[in-house]
């Protein structure tokens, strides 16, 4: 599936969840998706807790991410010392 096409499964409406992006006809937000798979929760674990999110969903989440943070510049959290 080409990134236009994932990246049309996420949607923003100020009107659902103050305008966080979610995945398109669920209440469930690229942010939650993102820390589920950071804190360890596999794609097949996350598809099978919620009925009708598919694979290319995940996909789709991760996407989102990506592009959203290919232009910003991050400062560290912690800063090295030596």
């Amino acid at each position: 599936m080409d990134d236009e096409k994932l990246l049309d499964r996420i949607s923003l409406n100020p009107r659902v969840i103050a305008g966080k992006p979610v995945i398109k006809g669920t209440r469930l937000t690229v942010e939650y998706i993102l820390n589920l798979l950071g804190h360890g929760a596999t794609a097949d674990q996350i598809i099978a807790e919620y009925d009708g999110l598919a694979r290319e969903d995940i996909q789709a989440c991760i996407l989102f991410a990506t592009r959203s943070l290919e232009d910003t510049t991050f400062m560290p959290l912690v800063v090295e010392t030596a």
